[in-house]
């Protein structure tokens, strides 16, 4: 992450929200590389197991075609994820928060999901809510902002679409 890169994150309480989200996001210019997914690895075989299996995430396959782009593109983001084996919880990191958290080392790992989140540069007591939220099923997207208005408009675009705990680190 650039040092002028600012993290906007929100969580989903749904797999049709987040994917909602980062439609959005995607019609306002970012792509696949500036939106970090963060979800348990049980949401993910819960949620986009069939697409994954379907070759959702390279655009050829039937998920593709009847999920529509959308959900193709957040398959996508969660079929090249990174699955972290932290105690209680396997989670499924793509995006460029996993390279923050591959940077962060074996603390973040230690550390557990709380950890691994502060490894990411998120606040330790807006990691504990979103802990809590993965844990239920929910996930967590990221955006990295290269501007202050974009920080803003995201900012405004996630609570919009309904996501928990909007906030930028």
């Amino acid at each position: 992450m650039a040092t002028d890169a600012k993290l906007v994150t929100g969580l989903f309480k749904s797999k049709v929200s987040a994917e909602a989200a980062v439609d959005a996001i995607m019609k306002r210019g970012f792509t696949r590389d500036d939106i970090s997914v963060l979800m348990s690895d049980a949401t993910r075989n819960k949620e986009f197991a069939l697409q994954t299996r379907t070759h959702a995430a390279d655009g050829l396959g039937i998920g593709a075609a009847a999920g529509g782009a959308v959900g193709a593109v957040i398959a996508a983001i969660a079929a090249v994820g990174t699955t972290l084996f932290l105690p209680g919880i396997n989670l499924v990191i793509a995006g460029p928060i996993a390279a923050a958290l591959a940077g962060a080392g074996a603390g973040g790992a230690t550390g557990g999901l709380i950890g691994a989140l502060i490894g990411a540069g998120i606040p330790e007591y807006r990691a504990k809510v979103y802990e809590a939220g993965l844990r239920g099923g929910g996930i967590l997207i990221g955006v990295e902002a290269r501007s202050e208005e974009e920080v803003d408009r995201l900012e405004e675009l996630l609570d919009e679409l309904g996501a928990d705990n909007v906030r930028t680190e």
